[in-house]
């Protein structure tokens, strides 16, 4: 599973950490790629709440993204549940 990078494949989390302390875990291979996608689907979610999508729209628009994600799951995660 490939975690999907904005801006072809820069930091995904850049409201985190710099780009270079990114890379530099990346190719290390510390960065849990589940975490940094689920950290991208928040993100993704407070952006389209912010533009006044209601939460069945925006879990919609993501689960275009995340096609192989039920519905369920990404409730969870915008919630942080489990």
């Amino acid at each position: 599973m490939s975690v999907t990078k904005p801006n072809g494949g820069i930091n995904p989390l850049n409201d985190l950490i710099p780009d270079e302390i990114y890379k530099l875990l990346e190719s290390r291979g510390f960065l849990n790629e589940k975490s940094v996608r689920d950290h991208q689907i928040r993100k993704k979610f407070e952006l389209l709440k912010n533009e006044n999508k209601n939460v069945i729209e925006a879990i919609g628009i993501i689960q275009k993204d995340y096609p192989y994600l039920q519905t369920d799951t990404i409730r969870k995660i915008i919630y942080h549940i489990g």
